[in-house]
């Protein structure tokens, strides 16, 4: 074995004769170009972070300062005096140590500017108001269009790396109690009668009142001393301590650009995506992946883009960890019940598609059996945490079952090659479903849930993705996935026979097949296997694809495309369930440093008002119309709030945590946190990268991706405007709940809006009949 070859790479014994020494040449070059390139990495993390640590000056800009102080000290005498100090203190006053004490001189001040320009642009970046206006016209004020072109002017001088502006973002800003008071009382008013409305009002100002005061101030030290005053309590207390299955309930999945099919050869296209992944990967350790910036000006935090590969979600009795590894240089892959370990570097290069693609082969072509208990190891992933970090604290601490389980945590990620295919028929939309139904669960134990994501290739070529949440959000994934799917339709690298282009230069190293003694633990895995049995058979999915109309309809009905859907939503959850509820919409706090996300509440008063008039026959046209832009209206000023750190949620999140140190109760905190969110819903972002062109590729249209309900008796809803003409539904529920069925709610959703678009319609009849 390879395990037992380095084990014995060098050894020594001593004999009669004196000292007996032996090595393995060819291990010991590989242990020293490993250190290599670990030094090289270091090294070009140091420079990166000096660059970073400047940004946006550019480092050249110490040489120039150095200039203008060489100039003034040989031309202007007074000029002299400042040098002169600096020579005190240093051993000579020689010409050369004249230059050191210019050198040290220009440094200083050199430091000072740059720190100057750095908290002047930190202080620019705070401003928000540009979020609230228009994009274009006369609506922008001077005070934005100035504030534009100050941080143009900041930031233009120096190419950003990934991680350049991070130094520069602001902290998310601690709201008021009073102003998250009135919001969360103004948003639960559609779901209450006046009784209850009354009780909660009485509820809400005891705790503003009382405990508020303390818990607050005890949130402010936090958001004083740490860089978010959220994301390390969310991270931990909503994901890390949460002891239910990642499956369906914490894990995502994304899908493949449906529209295209670039080959149907397994082991090519597993190849081409695992080679585009690990570009990707190099992009971000060398901080060459270009950082997201709002119309081309205000940057978002990439913090999260450094857990994206090497990553592992590791179990625990009380609480999981993230673990996080600086390097890999292995993928594991899983097929027919088995498990290889890939290595994916050779001669210090990554293996081009064509060397990767033949080692995939090798795996398809593997006639061995799984080991017992094998197959569905993964399953303890899948089920409830503290059985797995119980089970791997018993089973999984040494021997050869330790060695596996490193070998698939340090990972650079896992691959599942199915032995299904993934299919999509536009005349057949139970084929789609299917297919976002393997990605979402597969078996239950043929994903590695734990890891930070699981590429999953079709037999037929079609690939997606299942990824773990608590190490970042879906917008990261979703980067990353729009890279692929691009990056692939650019450079075509697939010959005419399906396979990949360019031939080996070298043999690639042999998967090696990872070992296993799962006899002792086959109870274990068994009992976790009928708990993801049960989650997979009871998920209900959905993908609608509707393509009567799109974002460009939307645009024409001057209002958001984001919040003309969530009033279709509402629409149809009013329908379908006869009553509004508590709705939960993604959105992000990447603004700020280290953000993640807030809560956007759709139901509100004023699209609960709209909702209802749709219903009534008694209201006219142009009514609706004026109550729709309305309730639009306030939906895209709570998302801009939530973006911008007004929300809710978070703040009221983040004073129940309080509550918990100081073991005190709070009647208000303890109800509202209690509340389900039986309508969860989200955006999948697009348009992340450069790349991004669908003239130029009109083909690379991704079906989105999609999550499990988050409410046992509710909806799960993801949703990605796919084009000017193209909306994707991912519509989850509980097959065991008697008041939801996901395809009823895609009959509701396409209904809600068929009908937005005959207001529409009627509208600009009756305008232009009025009008004539």
């Amino acid at each position: 074995m390879a395990e037992a070859h380095s084990a014995v790479a060098f050894s020594f014994s001593i004999t009669h004769e004196g000292w007996d020494v032996n090595f393995d040449r060819e291990v010991l070059h590989l242990v020293w170009a490993s250190g290599i390139r670990s030094w090289k990495k270091r090294l070009a993390r140091f420079k990166n972070n000096v660059r970073n640590g400047v940004f946006p000056a550019p480092l050249q800009s110490l040489w120039a300062v150095m200039g203008i102080v060489l100039a003034l000290r040989y031309a202007n005498n007074s000029f002299v005096k400042y040098t002169d100090i600096i020579l005190q203190y240093l051993p000579g006053t020689s010409y050369v140590w004249q230059i050191v004490s210019c050198f040290i001189l220009s440094l200083t001040f050199w430091l000072i500017l740059i720190y100057i320009i750095r908290y002047t642009f930190k202080l620019m970046l705070m401003y928000k108001g540009w979020m609230y206006e228009s994009r274009g016209g006369h609506k922008v004020s001077l005070k934005t269009k100035l504030w534009g072109l100050g941080i143009k002017l900041l930031s233009s001088k120096s190419k950003p790396l990934l991680y350049s502006y991070q130094g520069s973002l602001p902290k998310l800003p601690l709201p008021p109690v009073n102003e998250t008071m009135k919001r969360y009382l103004k948003s639960v008013r559609p779901l209450m009668n006046d009784s209850e409305y009354e009780s909660m009002i009485k509820l809400a100002n005891e705790f503003e009142k009382g405990i508020a005061v303390k818990l607050q101030r005890y949130l402010w030290l936090k958001s004083w001393w740490s860089s978010n005053y959220v994301s390390d309590w969310w991270e931990e207390y909503v994901y890390l301590r949460s002891r239910t299955p990642l499956i369906v309930n914490s894990n995502f999945y994304g899908i493949d650009a449906i529209m295209l099919h670039s080959t149907s050869i397994q082991a090519a296209r597993a190849a081409m995506i695992i080679w585009q992944c690990l570009q990707y990967r190099r992009l971000i350790e060398r901080q060459e992946l270009e950082p997201i910036r709002i119309q081309g000006l205000v940057p978002l935090c990439s913090w999260q883009y450094e857990r994206i590969f090497n990553t592992t979600r590791v179990p625990g009795a009380v609480s999981d960890k993230i673990v996080h590894y600086n390097d890999s240089r292995h993928i594991v892959v899983y097929h027919a019940g088995r498990y290889f370990k890939v290595i994916i570097y050779s001669q210090n290069r990554i293996l081009h598609p064509c060397e990767i693609e033949e080692q995939i082969q090798s795996i398809l072509d593997n006639t061995e059996k799984p080991y017992a208990g094998e197959e569905k190891v993964a399953a303890l992933t899948a089920a409830d945490r503290t059985h797995w970090a119980n089970t791997r604290t018993q089973y999984f601490f040494k021997g050869i079952n330790r060695q596996s389980l490193d070998a698939i945590e340090k990972a650079a990620f896992v691959v599942t090659l199915d032995e299904v295919p993934y299919e999509y028929d536009p005349e057949n939309s139970k084929k789609l479903d299917e297919f976002g139904r393997i990605l979402m669960t597969g078996k239950g134990y043929d994903r590695w849930f734990d890891k930070s994501f699981t590429l999953c290739i079709g037999s037929n070529g079609r690939v997606g993705f299942n990824a773990e949440h608590s190490w970042a959000d879906a917008a990261v994934m979703s980067h990353l996935w729009e890279f692929i799917i691009f990056d692939e339709a650019e450079k075509s690298g697939y010959q005419e026979n399906g396979h990949t282009k360019g031939a080996p230069e070298l043999e690639p190293p042999k998967p090696i097949r990872l070992q296993w003694n799962l006899d002792p633990v086959l109870e274990a895995i068994e009992k976790s296997y009928q708990v993801s049995l049960a989650l997979v058979n009871d998920i209900d999915l959905r993908i609608l694809a509707f393509n009567d109309y799109g974002k460009g309809f939307m645009k024409t009905a001057k209002v958001s495309p984001d919040a003309f859907i969530q009033m279709a939503l509402q629409l149809a959850y009013y329908r379908d369930a006869g009553k509004f509820s508590l709705t939960y919409e993604a959105s992000m706090t990447r603004l700020y440093r280290e953000g993640r996300t807030e809560t956007v509440r759709p139901c509100t008063l004023e699209s609960s008002t709209w909702v209802k008039s749709m219903l009534d026959p008694n209201v006219d046209v142009n009514k609706r119309i004026n109550l729709l832009r309305e309730a639009c209206a306030t939906h895209q000023r709570g998302y801009q709030d939530a973006m911008c750190g007004k929300g809710i949620d978070r703040h009221l999140f983040c004073l129940y945590v309080v509550s918990k140190y100081l073991e005190v109760e709070s009647p208000f905190l303890n109800k509202v946190l209690s509340e389900p969110w039986r309508l969860s819903t989200s955006q999948t972002p697009h348009g992340q990268t450069t790349q991004f062109d669908l003239r130029k590729y009109p083909n690379c249209i991704s079906a989105g991706g999609g999550f499990g309900p988050v409410a046992n008796d509710g909806y799960g809803v993801s949703y990605i405007i796919a084009g000017e003409n193209l909306v994707f539904f991912h519509i989850s529920s509980k097959k065991s709940s008697p008041h939801t069925d996901s395809n009823r709610f895609a009959i509701r959703i396409t209904e809600a809006l068929n009908d937005m678009k005959s207001l529409h319609d009627d509208w600009n009849r009756s305008t232009k009949n009025a009008s004539s």
